[in-house]
């Protein structure tokens, strides 16, 4: 059966779908939009919010992609994206729901064993931080820099410890190391000689009062010759 749609503009819909089929989401994003649908917005504007600050850059690296299902929001605002996790089972599925017409390097990668090879100009981990060892973050921050240009900008966001408090149980798990904004923030500038921070609450970044943010990202650039004297 031909299917016309009532508006010509529409037909490009179909053709799409005949073409490339439907796109499906990944393991992560499959198990939001099922138990807490409003979440993915929120997922969603993050990485809007690292693709704005991003543009332009020729060889991004994101470490912790999950599923990757958000990662190419951040491709079409940059030259070259890799993506990276540490447990195969994500990224052979990062790898499944690729797409051609923005494609990424998908790569399995443990940044607390040491520093990916590349000479990247940005990087981004978002849902990362938090699950480490307060003990061990000068590590996984150290080999984070470690593959980065003297230049590059560096994007972190994590939950705050505020948040936790009202956060489920689901989003709780792992989190070992949720930290207030001052915290973060001096963290951030051991590394790097320009932090700028950002508060968000659900899809909204701003930079209102941070004790009130559900969500915080550090917004870094320009790394220091060294990082602290532990790390």
């Amino acid at each position: 059966m031909v299917k016309e749609t009532k508006e010509p503009q529409y037909q490009d819909l179909f053709d799409i779908q005949e073409q490339f089929g439907f796109a499906r989401f990944g393991l992560m994003s499959n198990q939001v939009w099922h138990d807490d649908p409003k979440r993915l917005v929120f997922v969603l504007s993050r990485y809007k919010f690292v693709a704005k600050m991003l543009t332009g850059k020729q060889h991004v690296l994101e470490v912790g992609c999950g599923d990757a299902f958000a990662s190419r929001i951040v491709r079409q605002e940059v030259t070259a994206l890799t993506v990276t996790d540490f447990d195969p089972l994500f990224i052979n599925d990062a790898k499944q729901i690729q797409s051609t017409k923005w494609p990424v390097e998908a790569i399995v990668h443990n940044l607390m064993e040491g520093p990916l090879p590349g000479n990247f100009d940005a990087a981004y981990s978002l849902d990362v931080l938090e699950h480490i060892d307060p003990a061990d973050e000068h590590v996984f921050i150290k080999n984070l820099c470690a593959s980065l240009t003297d230049n590059a900008t560096c994007i972190i966001g994590m939950p705050s410890l505020q948040s936790q408090s009202y956060a489920s149980e689901y989003s709780r798990l792992g989190h070992i190391n949720c930290k207030d904004m001052p915290n973060f923030r001096n963290l951030m500038q051991d590394y790097f000689e320009s932090v700028s921070m950002f508060s968000m609450n659900d899809e909204v970044v701003h930079t209102g009062f941070h004790p009130m943010a559900h969500y915080l990202l550090a917004l870094c650039s320009v790394k220091k010759d060294r990082g602290p004297s532990n790390g």
